[in-house]
């Protein structure tokens, strides 16, 4: 279906088309000493965007793109939104009748146009001036927004081969933002190993004890504020940037429903990265996967929430061998990279002393969460039940939760069991007998006895 957003991007990006096909039949003029309205290609104006109100449009405008960016950008999109724009630029050579091109980009056999890399942005923009093409390699440079925000890069090369032979790349997220105008959120993939986090559940319905509920506050208060403390006040020269947390204790008790409520309850979109599942065994993989999760989350105020955290940062060993060191080196790099994240990063264990002592220096905020109290345990009976069903004649909720220890997890597998075992027998009365078979099964799971 057209939407608005779509017919306002397509209207801006027709004009930007218009613009970028006058500069390449000017530079394609300009190369032969043909005549050419222009004597050089800055001289073409980009179409002013100022009163409209595209995806495409804000996005300039808010960036403060110039000439220059503006070019790569639409020149990036192009192989996306209209290949064949770039034809020009494909020759056939008459001896082997293979395609080539002789203006830096690509031909690849998973696509059938041009492909646009850093060497067609020099020679479109700078041809044979040094000085020019000395002044262009800035926007492929690591401060410049584009890489800041992982709009555009080149891809990377092999070794002996100039980075400007690198394709020109555009993130999803700006194809999406100027195409349809609806930026999709990225799903797991060997691409990016990690997975959106939310839940149905609200901050109200979380039963933590009260010195778990304290050390949150700290968490959601520099959620709110933490760009005026570190702008504002001028922190960024004392403070490492982000902001870093462990959660420990026991499966069930809520630390990953902590994790996703804080994110839905200030706004913020939480990634849980399964260390267990991301670490590799082959040589450089493991920082490989990490590195994916990180280039994406930059500038993007994600949380990242890394569940068994065990599996990377448990208590050190002497380096006895490579493996050793190759473990220690996985080690250091996600320290780096987690250190030099400057949004919301929680480390999720079971057991606190899993965590070697020299990384739990690093966090501003250990917070335990325990068992719940009987007190609490009785909250999370209550609040287990759907409102369709009837508890059978006789249970009480409270002895119930005095009786037996469990997480809230388990409860919540207990009830799931005796909701089951009711729906099976064609009625909605929930029996103390199924509710303490359920019990039972969680009990099991833990090596215990009932």
């Amino acid at each position: 279906m057209v939407t608005e957003k779509i017919k306002a991007n397509a209207t801006d990006i027709a004009k930007e088309l218009d613009w970028l096909k006058l500069i390449l039949k000017t530079r394609s003029a300009l190369n032969v000493d043909e005549a050419s309205d222009y004597a050089d290609v800055f001289e073409i104006a980009p179409p002013v965007l100022s009163e409209c109100a595209s995806g495409y449009a804000q996005l300039v405008k808010e960036n403060n793109f110039g000439f220059v960016e503006r070019f790569i950008l639409i020149l990036a999109a192009v192989p996306y939104i209209k290949p064949e724009l770039l034809d020009v630029f494909i020759q056939k050579n008459k001896t082997t009748n293979q395609l080539y091109t002789e203006f830096g980009g690509r031909v690849s056999d998973q696509h059938s146009g041009f492909l646009p890399t850093g060497e067609t942005v020099m020679f479109i923009l700078a041809a044979n001036d040094l000085a020019r093409r000395f002044a262009l390699l800035k926007p492929f440079e690591g401060d410049h927004v584009f890489a800041q925000k992982q709009m555009v890069w080149l891809s990377e090369v092999s070794n002996n081969t100039s980075f400007l032979n690198g394709q020109l790349s555009l993130s999803q997220e700006i194809l999406d933002r100027i195409t349809t105008g609806e930026v999709k959120k990225p799903t797991f993939s060997t691409v990016f190993p990690a997975r959106l986090l939310e839940t149905k559940m609200e901050w109200d319905d979380l039963i933590l004890d009260q010195g778990t509920q304290n050390q949150l506050k700290e968490i959601e208060v520099w959620l709110q504020h933490q760009h005026r403390l570190m702008t504002v006040w001028g922190m960024d020269k004392k403070l490492k940037p982000g902001y870093k947390s462990l959660f420990y204790g026991p499966p069930g008790t809520g630390k990953s429903l902590t994790a996703s409520l804080l994110g839905k309850k200030l706004g913020f979109d939480v990634y849980r990265i399964d260390l267990s599942q991301t670490v590799s065994k082959f040589i450089g993989e493991t920082e490989k996967n990490l590195a994916k999760v990180f280039d994406k989350a930059e500038s993007k105020d994600w949380i990242l929430f890394f569940d068994e955290a065990d599996a990377l940062f448990g208590a050190r060993t002497a380096t006895k061998d490579a493996h050793d060191r190759y473990a220690n080196q996985q080690v250091s790099y996600l320290l780096q990279r987690i250190e030099e994240y400057n949004g919301l990063v929680i480390l999720a264990s079971n057991l606190k002393s899993n965590i070697d002592d020299a990384f739990l220096r690093r966090f501003q905020t250990v917070i335990r969460f325990p068992i719940p109290s009987a007190k609490e345990r009785y909250r999370l009976w209550q609040m287990a039940f759907s409102d369709q069903c009837e508890l059978e004649k006789g249970i009480d909720l409270y002895q119930v939760a005095n009786d037996y220890e469990l997480a809230g997890g388990s409860i919540i597998n207990a009830v799931q069991y005796a909701s089951l075992m009711a729906l099976d027998r064609s009625g909605e009365e929930i029996l103390m007998a199924d509710i303490v078979q359920g019990i039972k099964r969680e009990y099991h799971k833990n090596g215990r006895t009932v």
